[in-house]
């Protein structure tokens, strides 16, 4: 699996982690808060440099 995100600096992924906490404490799942804010990032980010990430789990 190829996942683009944007590279973000080390205070705009403090903001992504303190953003993920509040919707877990707010009831959300870990794994949906984890989604729902990889997707804000990637529509704030839209046009900006691209870090590309390799999944090999699913050559498995």
């Amino acid at each position: 699996m190829l996942t683009g995100m944007p590279s973000l600096s080390h205070s705009e992924q403090q903001q992504a982690a303190e953003r993920i906490h509040q919707l877990m404490e707010q009831g959300m799942s870990s794994g949906e808060a984890i989604a729902l804010v990889a997707q804000e990032i990637r529509e704030t980010h839209k046009g900006d440099r691209v870090t590309v990430i390799f999944d090999d789990e699913d050559d498995e």
